[in-house]
Order: C-alpha cells, then structure tokens, then sequence
C-alpha cells in the first residue's frame, strides 16, 4: 500500500482543500566527467568481510544501479545499492577504479 504524502496534513475541514502531492522531481544524473566518485574499503559491521565502497554518485537510482551493475559485471563479484552507495563485494579498488576512469569519470 503507497502512502499519499500530504505534507504533515492528517485532517482538513476546509471542503475545497487539495492534497499536494509531496514527490521530490529526482536529480538528473550528471555527466562522468562532472562526478567525483570516492573509493574506499570496509569489513567493519560485515562480519569481517571486505566490502568496496563507492560513493559520491549524483544521479537517479536508476543510473546508480546501472553503474552498479556494470560494475559488478567487470569486477566478477557480487554487490549491491545501499543508501546511496555502491557496495561491491571484496577488495576490488584497483578494478572500480580502472573501470570508471575508462568510462570517463573522476574517482580517487
């Protein structure tokens, strides 16, 4: 079941009130050479496992997830989306990080 947002309005008695739909338009996902993408490494809270990070991605989910997925394509390892992060599975900088300044962006 989706929720109409109406902007913290439970209840009106005003017969003409018009609930306003509350959607955010989604950014527009930035050309590579505009995006500054950030490469790092974690196994804490992952019960030990080294997970890649990538973050600092300006666009639409869609485009995150397709980075994602091309990305977990190259590398040969699994991973996933994630508040806003990209997560790869095992160390793979070295990978991410040949993979994205081919395809044009900017990544340290």
């Amino acid at each position: 079941m989706k929720r109409k947002n109406s902007g913290g309005i439970v209840f009106s008695t005003n017969p003409d009130f018009i609930y306003e739909s509350g959607a955010v338009p989604e950014n527009e996902t930035l050309p590579p050479g505009k995006q500054q993408l950030r490469i790092r490494t974690e196994s804490k809270g992952r019960g030990g496992k080294t997970v890649t990070v990538i973050s600092g991605f300006a666009g639409t989910l869609k485009d995150m997830e397709s980075l994602a997925k091309e990305l977990k394509l190259s590398c040969g390892a699994g991973g996933s989306v994630k508040d806003g992060l990209i997560l790869i599975q095992g160390d793979v900088r070295v990978k991410v990080l040949k993979y994205l300044t081919e395809k044009g962006y900017k990544a340290k």
